[in-house]
């Protein structure tokens, strides 16, 4: 394939990748993407090692998460340049993320009761509120916060559109402030 191919040939590359792991289809969306994506990570801000790194992490995400690929959702190009954008977003929370300055390795002090008992209580409150929401919210609730998901990866298991997600958890949330501010 040349940089001139069609967005539906790279599509449908993709579609070899996913069904049959081709390799030659994967060197050749790889030889034509990697650069882009390593331009437009530099482009966002990233120093040209990490712009590597994150291109590396995006075209092995590419390769071991081809099954997720669906055409008819998006363009091989949209697909492949979320996924650059989300790590690029990863990398940006990390850097920010404070190192302690010491870690005590002792053993923890036994907490205090009322402590305990108000946290065993609060949580006690949140089951609650979390029964009364819509299965859906719930749900999406649940493997946001729980299962550690990004709303990205919700909505490529789930199939719906990543607003979708994002109105049906921030009603979710507002539910559950609500609940939890009137149970007090």
């Amino acid at each position: 394939m040349t940089t001139d191919t069609h967005e539906a040939d790279w599509a449908e590359a993709m579609l070899r990748v996913r069904e049959a792991r081709d390799t030659a289809a994967f060197e050749a969306i790889f030889r034509h993407y990697a650069p882009r994506v390593k331009a437009f990570l530099m482009k966002s801000g990233a120093e040209p090692g990490l712009a590597e790194e994150c291109m590396q992490d995006v075209m092995a995400t590419v390769w071991t998460k081809a099954g997720l690929y669906d055409p008819s959702r998006a363009s091989l190009a949209t697909w492949i340049f979320t996924i650059a954008r989300n790590r690029r977003i990863d990398a940006i929370r990390r850097a920010r993320r404070p190192e302690p300055d010491e870690l005590y390795w002792g053993p923890e002090g036994e907490p205090d009761q009322a402590d305990v008992l108000a946290l065993q209580e609060e949580s006690a409150r949140l089951g609650r509120a979390m029964e009364q929401l819509p299965e859906a919210q719930r749900d999406l609730i649940e493997r946001a916060y729980f299962g550690d998901r990004s709303h990205s990866e919700i909505a490529a298991e789930t199939g719906l559109p990543l607003g979708t997600i994002k109105s049906r958890i921030r009603l979710a949330l507002d539910r559950l402030r609500h609940e939890m501010k009137m149970k007090r």
